[in-house]
Parts: C-alpha cells; sequence; structure tokens
C-alpha cells in the first residue's frame, strides 16, 4: 500500500499541495460528473491522470461497508489513443468532507465502454483540439489494430512452419487415458477461439479458457425459451435516446455499433447505452419461435450492472436504422470505424409497442457474466430480406443455443 501511494504522488504531485477545483462535465437527472481540471496531469500526448467525482442527488448504500454515500471520488489514468483506463483509488464520501472509505486498486487498464462514465471523462479530457486531430486519433487506434493483427498472423505463420518442420513420430502402441479434469495434460491442449460451431462452439465455452466457466455451470443463462411468463403490469422502461456519432466494427462475432450517448431508466435505475450488435437467427426464444434477427442493446449503470434491450426483427419492408449501419459496413475484422457524416437514433429503431417480457440472466457470448437484467420488447420490428440477407453473409449462424432456465422468474408485460 506504501508503494501505491508513493506512485500516487508521483503521478500526481499537485494533488497534495492544491484542493481539487471541481468543474462539471455532464449533468443528468440525479446525478453529475465533475473533474479536478486544475490538478489534471498528462504524462505525454497519450495519457492523462484526473481526479473525477460523480456527485448523486440521493443516497446509495454501499454493501462493502453498510453505509451511505453520496459522492464517489476516481483517480484514474486514461490512455487516450487505446481508449483503456485504470482507476488507482477510489473515495467514497457521504457527503462533501465526510469519508464513508476508501480504496486502492491495483488492476490493469481496462477498455473504456461507450457511455460509461470513464467514457464522458475521456472525452473531456482527451478531447482533440480540431475535426481533423480527431480524425488522426482514429487513424492511429486503427493503424495499432491493423499492426497487431498483422503480427498475430505472423505468429501464427511461423507456429505452422515449425509444425511442419517436425519429424513425424511413428505411433506407440498403448491405451490412450483420458486427461484428468485441470490436468497438465489438458492445459496443454492448443487454445481455440470461442465462435458458434466446431471445436469453438457453445458447447464447448466453458473449457476453452478458466473465466469462461460460467457459461457451463451458471444457473442463470441467457438466452432461454420465454414462455409461461407471469403476466404483471410491468413498469414502463423510459427510454432517453437520442441521435447520436457511432463507430462500427465487425468483431468477429457479429457486427457492433458503438454509441456514446443515450440511456434508459427502469425501476429506479439509470443505465447507459454503449454497444449495439445483432444476431441470426434471435437468440431470443418465445414460446418456441425464434425471429430472423434480434438486437441487443447493451447498457451500463454506474455502478457496473448490466442491463439489456432486446429488439425483435422480423421479414418486411426496410429498415432505415439498420440500413445506416450496414451502408458503413468495415472492410475487415476487428478494425473499428468512425463514422463521420451519418448519425443514428436508436429510438427511432424502437418499436411503437414498448411492452416487454423481463427474467435475470447473462451475457450470451463468454464470459457469459451473470447477473444481467433482461428485456426483450414483445412487439418486433421489420427488417427486409435483402438486409437479412446481408448480414447472413457475415454471420450465418451466431445464436447461443436455449439455455436451461432452472426455474427462473419470468415476466411478460400485460
Amino acid at each position: 500500500m506504501r508503494s501505491l501511494m508513493i506512485a500516487l504522488f508521483v503521478l500526481l504531485p499537485c494533488l497534495g499541495q492544491a484542493a481539487p477545483t471541481w468543474q462539471v462535465i455532464s449533468t443528468e437527472p440525479g446525478r453529475r460528473i465533475e473533474i479536478d481540471r486544475v490538478n489534471m496531469k498528462r504524462e505525454d500526448g497519450n495519457r492523462v491522470v484526473v481526479l473525477a467525482r460523480l456527485v448523486l442527488e440521493k443516497e446509495i448504500n454501499d454493501p462493502a461497508s453498510g453505509g451511505n454515500y453520496r459522492i464517489v471520488e476516481s483517480l484514474t489514468r486514461y490512455e487516450c489513443l487505446q481508449r483503456n483506463s485504470a482507476t488507482l483509488k477510489r473515495t467514497y464520501y457521504r457527503n462533501e468532507e465526510d469519508v464513508l472509505r476508501e480504496e486502492e486498486l491495483k488492476g490493469g487498464s481496462l477498455p473504456v465502454l461507450g457511455g460509461t462514465l470513464d467514457d464522458k471523462v475521456l472525452r473531456e479530457v482527451c478531447r482533440p483540439e480540431s475535426p481533423a486531430e480527431m480524425q488522426a486519433a482514429i487513424d492511429k487506434a486503427n493503424e495499432a489494430a491493423a499492426k497487431l493483427k498483422a503480427a498475430n498472423q505472423a505468429l501464427i505463420e511461423k507456429e505452422k512452419a515449425k509444425a511442419a518442420r517436425k519429424p513425424v513420430r511413428r505411433p506407440v502402441s498403448r491405451v490412450a487415458r483420458p486427461a484428468r479434469a485441470g490436468s497438465d495434460a489438458a492445459a496443454q491442449q492448443p487454445s481455440v477461439h470461442w465462435g458458434y460451431s466446431g471445436a469453438g462452439g457453445p458447447e464447448h465455452w466453458h473449457r476453452l479458457d478458466p473465466r469462461f466457466k460460467l457459461c457451463g455451470s451458471g444457473q442463470r443463462q441467457s438466452p432461454i425459451d420465454i414462455r409461461d411468463g407471469i403476466r404483471v403490469d410491468l413498469e414502463p422502461i423510459r427510454f432517453n435516446y437520442r441521435p447520436t456519432s457511432f463507430h462500427i466494427v465487425d468483431n468477429g462475432h457479429s457486427i457492433e455499433a458503438k454509441v456514446s450517448s443515450g440511456s434508459m431508466s427502469v425501476a429506479g435505475k439509470t443505465y447507459d447505452l454503449f454497444s449495439i450488435h445483432f444476431h441470426r437467427p434471435s437468440e431470443e426464444v418465445i414460446n418456441g419461435r425464434r425471429f430472423d434477427l434480434s438486437a441487443h442493446l447493451v447498457h451500463k449503470s454506474d455502478d457496473g450492472a448490466l442491463a439489456v434491450v432486446a429488439v425483435l426483427m422480423e421479414k418486411g419492408p426496410e429498415n432505415p436504422f439498420v440500413q445506416t449501419l450496414w451502408n458503413n459496413l468495415p472492410l475487415e475484422k476487428n478494425i473499428v470505424v468512425g463514422v463521420a457524416n451519418s448519425m443514428i437514433d436508436p429510438a427511432s429503431f424502437l418499436p411503437a409497442e414498448r411492452n416487454y417480457y423481463t427474467y435475470m440472466g447473462s451475457l450470451t457470448t463468454p464470459p457469459c457474466t451473470e447477473g444481467v437484467l433482461w428485456m426483450v420488447l414483445k412487439q418486433p420490428v421489420h427488417v427486409s430480406q435483402e438486409q437479412i440477407d446481408i448480414f447472413s453473409r457475415f454471420y450465418p449462424n451466431n445464436a447461443r443455443p436455449v439455455q436451461p432456465g432452472f426455474g427462473r422468474v419470468i415476466k411478460e408485460g400485460r
């Protein structure tokens, strides 16, 4: 702990000398985000260390201490080009001066998700001074991704050549013994990238990486066959979507649009929208029926909770929202494309009727994280056959099979 504190003072010597001067950078119902711009330290042209805080109108209970807090202060290092962040220290306050508890963190850098608190701070402290500099930042990020892709391919080719040079061994007549679970023999098996068929298919996900174990052992996995729901008057979802710029990427598993604005609220909690991706056919099954496509609008709250709004899609007239995304499809996988001259409005993609099914589940892709709030809109939207065919050329089947319900409660809005 002492070494970490010394590191913090090296990173931000001025914090020990000047009291924070807070500047509001974002205000939303029930909360605001502030940064200490005066004491902000730029390590180089790419890294910025800044003190930021989230100020809430109402107190929130802290499970770790049992007390209530209204302000969360975070000392964070941001990597602008890579869009990564590493939180160095976090302090919870009952009020402006009364500290509830603090924690020093030693975790590494993590990607910053669009629409989150970290995203709002990063965009403020890493803001380019001109559109030309913004495009330059995107170009550098894509260049780095392309170099990484080339390096990975070179490594693969090197391993193939090494394997080809190995002498062929004659088979030894012996009885093969299966490797024990967790044994060295099992650990030495060549790694397989997860996918939707073959050795990397859904039935094998939990064996591909220790971090994916919930994919095989979880009791609240998604998707499920939604049937026999309890018909009740569900609280309406309050969507606060608006037109936004976006980035788009073919991430190797789906077409994904990354957005940086918009939120939805339900049960007194607000979740920021940060990603929209697609599945063919729909992962959601309603009384045994799948749809042509589905879209997952993925949200995250300030406390890290995840919520997914699923939009079912069936064949009909062309969908303008989907067409805007398809118009900007990237030419290569894993290259993030910044769309400069077009915007999308997620609100325009939602069906007119917003009634929904809801249950607690998981992410439908590794690591299959549980505790995800699912809201599946009952009314499907239309998408043309041509638009379905375009997605099918990329991903003819990227839907995880239905998972056991294990007696979970499903609510259906009536």
